[in-house]
């Protein structure tokens, strides 16, 4: 039987396969958890519109979460986040109730959570308002994880990174598949060097965003984390149910990015190198992407560049300009 994965039923899924841990449990037990918590582990949620503001929230304060997490715990979340995207505005509701069951402040407004926090989770559901939402943050000087998409457009997602640099605030972004086993298998050297990947994912699309930074970009960073940077060039063959994007690296290697739309779909895909070939993905946890944001909370040090980022955004871009020229090639 044929299955339509789409967004919200990724969301389902993994809500509760994220966490893997918590929801077993029952809520009481994260009630009941000391609330004292150490200095500069204070963590605070903007945006309640998504999953991953219930799911982060439920690993931070799970009172058997091990030392990998560092003791943070989600303390204090301001619940605004998209205005006009009714799979946000849906979710809102029953996130905002699951996280204050955690034992989390609801705020009202970023200004209020700001002094009650350390650190923060910019989890907004809509890539638009995080420039505006990330500023005040920034000018606090505490460090931040905005998660993706970071942006609706490339040139926000500039004006973000060039926002923190000007206030000297470390910020990253990732896709949970990124820090996936199989891709850090990869990484590590398994195959030896990358020569080519193919990836596939879902990629709904949502009007106010660049066709990819919606959902395609899982996908998309799976093969950039995989390739590395260097793309030099993009093209894009689309129908209503269906893109394959292409894109050409300095070196001459090639990468691919299915986007699903239309009959059954996953997070994965096929890397190939020099000494072997091995899978990438499926999506199975967010825990590795999590222990990288709390790592990330005491270094300071970003596990992705704000050049990637920003190259994977140029990839993006450059697969919109290549559906509107007919599938013609694009240079990043």
């Amino acid at each position: 039987m044929k299955v339509f994965y789409n967004r919200r039923h990724f969301i389902r899924t993994t809500v509760a396969a994220g966490a893997g841990l918590g929801l077993a449990q029952g809520l009481s037990a994260f009630v009941s958890r000391d609330t004292s918590v150490a200095e500069g582990r204070r963590v605070g949620i903007i945006g309640l519109d998504t999953s991953h503001s219930q799911v982060f929230s439920e690993m931070l304060n799970d009172p058997k979460a091990g030392p990998e997490l560092g003791g943070y715990r989600v303390v204090a979340a301001y619940a605004q986040g998209s205005k006009d995207i009714p799979s946000a505005l849906k979710m809102k509701p029953d996130i905002t109730e699951a996280v204050k069951k955690l034992g989390v402040e609801i705020v009202n407004s970023i200004d209020e959570l700001l002094t009650k926090v350390d650190v923060v989770l910019l989890e907004t559901n809509d890539g638009r308002p995080h420039l505006e939402q990330a500023l005040p943050v920034f000018k606090a000087g505490k460090r931040v994880f905005i998660d993706k998409p970071i942006a609706a457009s490339l040139a926000d997602a500039k004006a973000i990174f060039k926002a923190a640099a000007q206030y000297k605030v470390p910020v990253f972004t990732s896709s949970a598949l990124r820090f996936d086993q199989n891709v850090q298998q990869v990484v590590a050297g398994k195959i030896g060097p990358v020569t080519g990947a193919d990836v596939y994912t879902p990629a709904e699309l949502e009007e106010h965003h660049m066709d990819l930074a919606w959902y395609g970009i899982h996908g998309v960073e799976m093969l950039f984390t995989v390739m590395g940077t260097g793309c030099k060039s993009v093209t894009r063959t689309h129908t209503d149910g269906v893109d394959l994007v292409v894109g050409v690296w300095n070196d001459g290697r090639v990468g691919t990015v299915r986007g699903i739309r239309k009959g059954a779909a996953n997070i994965a895909g096929t890397a190939f190198g020099e000494k072997g070939i091995a899978p990438l993905g499926p999506f199975q946890t967010y825990k590795p992407l999590v222990e990288q944001i709390v790592r990330f909370f005491q270094t300071g040090t970003p596990p992705v560049s704000p050049a990637e980022t920003l190259e994977i955004f140029a990839f993006i871009d450059a697969a919109d300009v290549s559906r509107r020229k007919n599938g013609a090639s694009v240079n990043l």
